[in-house]
């Protein structure tokens, strides 16, 4: 792999990991280094750090509060 895609690799933890946990990635880039884009789009979405994900775990943070407020409620008029 060429140095400096290992460079530019180093520097970020979740490509990183992601390289370790999808090692076909090493071989990917091996030859064809123009698919670092690829790479990191692919680690983005396993490690779920796209807007839809974060959007949906914003979500079920809130409905998870709600949910905890009715309890509560629940709790203190009964």
């Amino acid at each position: 792999m060429r140095s400096d895609i290992i460079e530019y690799i180093h520097a970020s933890d979740d490509l990183k990991r992601y390289l370790r946990d999808a090692p076909q990635w090493y071989r990917t880039l091996s030859r064809n280094p123009d698919q670092l884009e690829k790479f990191e789009i692919a680690s983005i979405h396993h490690f779920e750090k796209t807007i839809p994900h974060r959007v949906q775990k914003f979500s079920n943070g809130v409905q998870m509060a709600t949910m905890m407020i009715s309890m509560f409620q629940a709790m203190n008029n009964g």
